[in-house]
């Protein structure tokens, strides 16, 4: 069974649970998100396997998943870019932020979540049981159909893309 670290608000790790019953109890843990852009500027979405225990068929960032005990942030990063879609290239923690959210099957998502961007022009080769789709998307068109289809998304995307945006204007004002 795949385990979760649990963390405190500060991310010290405090131990760790099975992945569904961290998400059953709303237990706070450290997760990765991925995001990869292609060098046109095009940010790269899946859409969540239909088989996935929540969040299904749902469009979301690259990859996202959670850091083994024992494996650092940026070592999750890699290999799930690898498992999820097939991929693999350089990649760079951005930032980080803490959310909670109802999910559907009565689950809580509760994770301290840290985002790391790449750059790729590859064609994805993703795991049919994990990706049921892709795209590549310009940021602007992906904010204009949140904006008219957030039920289209998955909870932790949402968030994390508008702390992604805040992040990109941020640094291209030079702060």
């Amino acid at each position: 069974m795949e385990q979760v670290i649990l963390v405190g608000t500060e991310d010290n790790e405090i131990g760790s649970m099975e992945k569904q019953q961290a998400h059953i109890e709303g237990r706070l843990h450290r997760a990765i998100s991925v995001f990869i852009f292609n060098t046109r500027g095009e940010m790269l979405l899946q859409q969540r396997a239909a088989g996935k225990y929540h969040s299904a068929n749902l469009w979301t960032n690259t990859c996202c998943s959670h850091p083994r005990p024992g494996e650092s942030v940026g070592e999750a990063a890699i290999r799930r870019l690898r498992e999820e879609m097939g991929m693999q290239c350089e990649l760079k923690e951005a930032f980080s932020f803490v959310y909670r959210a109802k999910l559907d099957n009565d689950l809580t998502e509760h994770e301290f979540d840290h985002v790391f961007i790449g750059i790729s022009n590859s064609v994805p080769l993703p795991d049919p049981s994990e990706v049921g789709a892709w795209q590549y998307v310009f940021p602007a068109q992906i904010e204009k159909d949140i904006n008219r289809n957030p039920e289209k998304y998955t909870e932790w995307f949402k968030i994390c893309f508008q702390d992604w945006r805040k992040e990109l204007l941020i640094d291209s004002a030079g702060g």
